[in-house]
């Protein structure tokens, strides 16, 4: 059976010295949970002196981002390459990085390709907006998001891959609603359709799908008990740490205490 994976983005929260701070007290929170893999993912800055503190049977660690070019003359940009001795995971394609940044397909699908050119794990990140929503134009752009973002990969590469289906609708940063469970179930369910129609049933069973959008320690429980929602993706409630153990927590009685 997959692990749930329940996955902290920081975004540009904590420096150096409360992120330090937040781990010590976060460990006093939550044991080490066989069934359930913490990942939090810090500042580019807090990373390494994070790596140095953790507990990594208890906790890996992301990086919110990174440049698809392995070295060269690109100032002010952090690669893959360089992040290998350090961390696990990477997120990839996050909406604020798609919106605010202008990400397109094809930039998020030579991420996806470097990070696994330098043995790391990407957490692919797909969702529409609320005019995309409105519009009826949900499976397109899921299918655009992701068809593009995995298209120079094998079907070994897929299985490992982590994608967060994170509506921007639902996202409290852009005054979003609070999304239904019945509604992100028909969205997981496409997802798995669209790799079991590339890749195979078997590779699709093996990816696992988190959902973030808005996601707290009231909500989280309606969200992991669906139907191949492998764990969560989550932004302001992770900034709390208190927050984010009771998050963890309740996944850890959802997997029924394995």
């Amino acid at each position: 059976m997959k692990k749930n994976l329940i996955v902290a983005n920081w975004k540009m929260h904590l420096n150096v010295s409360s992120a330090s701070i937040y781990i010590n007290r976060f460990n006093k929170e939550v044991p080490v949970h066989r069934n359930i893999e913490v990942v939090i993912a810090p500042s580019f800055l807090a990373i390494q002196p994070l790596s140095l503190e953790v507990d990594h049977r208890k906790i890996k660690l992301a990086a919110q981002n990174a440049y698809f070019k392995d070295e060269g003359a690109f100032t002010g940009e952090v690669s893959f390459t360089m992040l290998r001795d350090l961390v696990k995971y990477v997120i990839i394609g996050h909406s604020e990085r798609r919106l605010y940044f202008h990400e397109d397909l094809e930039t998020v699908r030579d991420k996806v390709s470097a990070c696994y050119r330098n043995g790391l794990t990407p957490i692919l990140c797909i969702g529409e907006t609320k005019a995309e929503r409105i519009a009826g134009e949900t499976k397109r752009v899921i299918h655009d998001q992701l068809i593009t973002a995995l298209s120079n990969l094998t079907a070994e590469e897929v299985r490992g891959i982590v994608i967060a289906y994170e509506p921007i609708w639902a996202i409290s940063t852009f005054q979003g609603e609070v999304a239904k469970p019945q509604d992100i179930q028909r969205v997981i369910d496409f997802i798995v359709y669209q790799i079991s129609e590339l890749y195979g049933s078997k590779v699709a069973e093996e990816v696992r799908i988190l959902y973030g959008g808005s996601v707290n320690p009231d909500s989280v429980s309606g969200y992991l008990a669906l139907e191949n929602c492998d764990g969560a993706l989550i932004g302001g409630a992770s900034l709390n740490y208190l927050e984010f153990a009771k998050i963890i927590n309740k996944a850890y009685l959802i997997r029924g205490k394995e």
